[in-house]
């Protein structure tokens, strides 16, 4: 096994140091092993971390745990994915506060061209179910990787019905993958092995405790191109999965219900206040996300050899280049450009094949 992974798993185990904190601690450093061995002097000099950090760090009480977390990992065929390792989602290291070390079990490709996580409601009704099975099984000709969270209602109906045609499945969990949580789904949890898989960021030994869900939706709502609801109610721990996609600036959809019906109360608010866009199909959300013209966005785009730029894409254009990829947002930051004018130079570059739009509002070159 690595053995820097020791180091890793060290790293992302010290209390009070959550993801942020541990990124910048890298970045200063230079790896998780570095960190261990840097001087007291110089670990001072890091901004956010203070003596009692600093005291975990030097100690280095949590190597017991780590030797016990990896023999866990060695005999269960875990694969431990670190935020700077090529495994790791591509969508989730865009995300701020990701965690630097996920744990996965499964065979599923977690940077699959095209994946959508659905939640909801834990009581759903038969409207919701439907509605969840209609819509995963109009999306099986696209491939489309589901992720949930193995709860009950929504969640499991969306794991079966990605089984049942034959999509890829991903279940994240708030617990250690020595266990299955709730256990009544494990029949399901084992079959998603074959196709899809286990995640999380929670060593083994981890019990699901409330607070951990909250948490464990960061993953439900970066690793995917877009979060979809179904059926919730107004204080539904979907919402804030909706609420962190929003904050990621990922798509986020939603089936709107009845106005007297409890389990849509959520949905039909968030489509209220425009955070998240109403859908009532499958079709609905393949036109939102592009997926419609397939065929033509795989046959090659032949680019101009020579394309003459105006000042506004120059611009555009020389900060995409230097950034790799860059979100709209920032663009507007960094070239201090407005978002209409942003928005509408990017999409001619677009058609000009000079970028490309990414899920997420990300842009790069083409």
């Amino acid at each position: 096994m690595d053995e820097s992974l020791k180091y890793k798993l060290a790293l992302s185990l010290i209390p009070n140091i959550g993801d942020i904190l541990a990124k910048r601690l890298v970045a200063y450093c230079g790896s998780a092993e570095a960190i261990f061995r840097e001087k007291k002097s110089m670990l001072e000099k890091i901004p956010g971390i203070g003596t009692s950090k600093i005291n975990d760090i030097i100690n280095q009480h949590v190597f017991d745990r780590v030797e016990e977390e990896m023999i866990f990992i060695e005999k269960n065929n875990i694969i431990p994915i670190f935020y700077l390792d090529s495994e790791y989602p591509k969508r989730l290291i865009h995300c701020e506060d990701s965690p630097i070390l996920l744990y996965f079990k499964g065979n599923a490709n977690l940077n699959a061209e095209k994946m959508i996580s659905i939640v909801g409601t834990r009581e759903a009704t038969d409207y919701g179910k439907r509605i969840c099975e209609k819509l995963i099984s109009d999306l099986a000709p696209h491939n489309v990787t589901i992720v949930s969270g193995l709860a009950y209602g929504i969640d499991i109906y969306a794991h079966k019905a990605a089984l049942e045609n034959n999509l890829p499945t991903l279940c994240t969990l708030a617990h250690g993958l020595d266990k299955i949580y709730p256990s009544i789904h494990k029949s399901v949890a084992i079959k998603m092995l074959e196709n899809g898989g286990w995640l999380t960021h929670f060593t083994s030994k981890t019990i699901p405790d409330r607070e951990n869900f909250p948490s464990r939706n960061r993953i439900v709502a970066g690793i995917s191109d877009a979060t979809i609801v179904i059926e919730s109610k107004l204080n539904g721990g979907s919402l804030i999965t909706a609420d962190i996609a929003n904050s990621y600036s990922r798509d986020v959809f939603a089936f709107p219900g009845r106005v007297d019906d409890i389990c849509s109360e959520g949905c039909n608010m968030i489509i209220k206040n425009n955070k998240a866009a109403l859908i009532q199909s499958a079709a609905d959300l393949v036109f939102a996300l592009g997926w419609e013209n397939e065929e033509n966005r795989k046959a090659p785009q032949q680019k101009k050899l020579f394309i003459e730029l105006n000042v506004t894409e120059e611009c555009l254009v020389n900060i995409i280049r230097a950034k790799e990829t860059i979100t709209i947002d920032d663009l507007c930051l960094v070239s201090k450009l407005p978002m209409s004018k942003v928005s509408a130079t990017l999409l001619t570059l677009e058609f000009s094949g000079v970028v490309k739009s990414l899920p997420g509002k990300i842009y790069r070159m083409n």
